[in-house]
Formats: C-alpha cells, sequence, structure tokens
C-alpha cells in the first residue's frame, strides 16, 4: 500500500467537498482527517511513537504542501495523527465539534475531561472562543 498517496488521495477530496454547500461538510471534513490519521499510524508501522515517524511525517508534508496546499504543513499532520489517537477509542467522532474544537481538546490525555468538554461544547453549542475560556478556567477541574 501506498500510504502517501492513500493520504493525498484523501485531502484532495476533502478540498472538492469542501466546496461544495453542504451540513455534513464538517463531518467530511472529521472523518477526513481521522483517516489521514490512521493513515499515517499505520505508515509508521501501526505504533503509537514510530521511531522513524517524525521524518516521515515531514516528508509527506513536503510533498502535500506542493501537491495540495499550504494547509497541511508537519504541525497539522501531527495533529490529524494525534487526533486519530486521541479518538479512536471512542464510538463516533462528535460531529457537532468542528476539527478547531478537536484541536483544542487534543491538548488533554484524560478522556473523562475530553468529554465533559464535547458534552458542554454540544450543550451549550460553544464557540471555539468560549470552549477555549471554560478550558483556560480549569472549568472540569473544579
Amino acid at each position: 500500500m501506498n500510504y502517501y498517496n492513500e493520504i493525498k488521495n484523501e485531502l484532495i477530496n476533502n478540498e472538492v467537498y469542501k466546496r461544495v454547500k453542504d451540513y455534513s461538510k464538517n463531518r467530511n471534513e472529521l472523518s477526513t482527517y481521522y483517516n489521514v490519521g490512521k493513515l499515517l499510524i499505520e505508515a509508521q508501522g501501526g505504533e503509537d511513537r514510530a521511531r522513524y515517524g517524525e521524518s516521515l511525517i515531514k516528508e509527506y508534508s513536503n510533498k502535500l504542501i506542493t501537491e495540495v496546499g499550504k494547509k497541511y504543513n508537519y504541525k497539522t499532520l501531527l495533529k490529524m495523527r494525534k487526533f486519530y489517537l486521541v479518538f479512536k477509542n471512542f464510538s463516533t467522532l462528535s460531529r457537532h465539534l468542528t476539527w478547531s474544537h478537536h484541536c483544542e481538546l487534543l491538548t488533554f490525555d484524560n478522556v473523562d475531561e475530553i468529554n465533559y468538554y464535547i458534552k458542554q461544547t454540544g450543550d451549550y453549542n460553544l464557540s471555539v472562543r468560549e470552549l477555549r475560556e471554560k478550558i483556560k478556567s480549569k472549568e472540569y477541574q473544579r
């Protein structure tokens, strides 16, 4: 399997899909980034902390920036990788949260804390800024 081509195809399909005005756009974006994260882990031999993973992700990033767009840089691919690692045990992704919401939650290792903020965001329809404020105030720990 050529993991780079799989990742590139996922991202290109997502870029095409983004141009379609549709409520399911967010779901597609999350699914794409989740799948890219999974493919990155598989490309690294399935290891959570692959020995050569950093150089592989840098290599993919350099190619993707040229072929798909600037926003698929090293840092973004690392977020997608972590997104998969953090959310792979969740039965469903939080579809009412955007990619930006999920990126805020990637700072946590505690599943209960992630679930708390997912519930808060859904219950109160929090913007990313409002979620950030709740996290900064350490609301979960009170």
